[in-house]
């Protein structure tokens, strides 16, 4: 763990992707007007720390979350370089791997700022903005390493704000939970055999009863989404990630030879509403039962529940004032939050949430198709600076929400 000054050149040795984004990203916000430094929480990995100071410090802060590794692409199914921004002069939209997953939100943090700066605003609490790695690979090096050291303590963060999904209709989508994820290899084993015989017990055999059962489980859950009755965040997701089998030659597999070995991966995603140990019975019971060589290996495996066990949620209702206060802002920046949801996937949010912190994901993109990690990713320039002025209104908000606790500036003029 370290700390760096980045008004300094860094030696040669440290200029690496990582370090040059986070040194670009320096230089905006020092344009900005605001305080930054680095954290090296993990090696290879640094994270940007910015400060907006508020006039009364003591106050709980804000803290606006962004990650800025992204998926890798396949730039010859692209209309524009994916590394590019091309902004595209016909239709007005900006494509870009990761302009709505989320480098469009970071920078929105940072001119949102700049122009409440330019306005004379100053924020009460302090704000403070994040652009951290390893969100893409589960966070494990990033937040989940940041939330809990020594400097996060230090920040006294009251609310949480971290990235949403594009919504197709008028109403920006807003996520007060999001489902925990299960990845697991399910591996199979039985006696090896020629290709022409029939036996059973076989690996394969084994591996593809436990398929079938999952593929059963995953219909159900699924017609429950295409029915309507429940929203996709509020079931429980199965999905094959990988199939892994047979004899591999030079040229392809032995086609004559069953396989002693099979493996399957999944990815689980569960919300907090979800009954786990009836889940955990099924997985042992009829996915990876031991009375069919199956085994069971977890790769991750995310609680719903937070450290005081409680569902891993945040009160998106008049019984937090956040809440209040972040529709209203929307609300008068010209926008509408719709019915707050269940982020389908995981976010670094769920590491803030874990330990009790609220925190709510979103992401001002409205009449836009979900295009995360999918080819053509793109953003419209006029919902890119429709969310500037959305965000604007947003952290004047929560900068100036009086809580009714004394903060000690308030005490001290006294």
């Amino acid at each position: 763990m370290g700390t760096k000054n980045l008004t300094r050149k860094p030696p040669a040795s440290m200029a690496t992707a990582s370090t040059t984004l986070l040194l670009s990203l320096a230089l905006l916000a020092s344009e900005a007007g605001l305080e930054a430094r680095t954290l090296e929480l993990a090696a290879g990995k640094p994270l940007l720390l910015l400060r907006w100071p508020g006039r009364r410090p003591s106050l709980p802060s804000i803290l606006l979350n962004s990650h800025t590794d992204v998926v890798p692409s396949e730039p010859q199914k692209w209309d524009h370089p994916p590394f590019s921004a091309a902004l595209d002069e016909a239709s007005g939209r900006i494509y870009a791997r990761g302009s709505q997953d989320m480098k469009c939100v970071g920078m929105q943090y940072l001119e949102a700022i700049r122009c409440l700066r330019s306005a004379g605003f100053v924020p009460d609490r302090n704000i403070y903005i994040t652009f951290v790695p390893d969100e893409e690979i589960g966070g494990h090096e990033g937040v989940e390493l940041f939330v809990s050291s020594k400097e996060f303590k230090e920040m006294n963060v009251g609310l949480v704000l971290d990235e949403g999904l594009a919504s197709p209709g008028e109403e920006y989508r807003v996520f007060y939970a999001e489902r925990s994820p299960w990845w697991l290899t399910i591996k199979a084993k039985g006696a090896p055999g020629h290709g022409a015989k029939l036996y059973d017990g076989s690996a394969m055999e084994n591996l593809i009863k436990s398929m079938e059962a999952i593929r059963r489980f995953r219909t159900s859950q699924f017609n429950l989404v295409k029915s309507g009755e429940k929203a996709e965040g509020d079931v429980v997701s199965v999905n094959f990630a990988y199939l892994k089998a047979g004899t591999p030659t030079p040229t392809g597999f032995v086609m004559n030879l069953q396989p002693s070995e099979a493996e399957v991966g999944l990815d689980i995603r569960i919300p907090p509403s979800a009954h786990v140990e009836a889940l955990e019975r099924r997985l042992v019971e009829e996915w990876a039962p031991s009375s069919r060589n199956l085994t069971c290996e977890f790769k991750q495996k995310m609680s719903v529940l937070d450290n005081f066990g409680k569902p891993a949620m945040t009160p998106a209702d008049s019984t937090n004032p956040w809440w209040l206060l972040l529709e209203e802002a929307v609300k008068s920046a010209g926008g509408k939050l719709g019915k707050p949801e269940i982020f389908p996937a995981s976010t670094d949010a769920r590491y803030f949430r874990q330990i009790g912190l609220p925190a709510f994901g979103f992401s001002p993109m409205a009449n836009t198709p979900i295009l995360l990690h999918d080819h053509n990713e793109f953003l419209h320039k006029d919902e890119y600076l429709k969310g500037i002025g959305i965000y604007e209104s947003i952290i004047r908000a929560l900068a100036t929400h009086k809580d009714g606790a004394k903060d000690d500036e308030s005490r001290a003029e006294l």
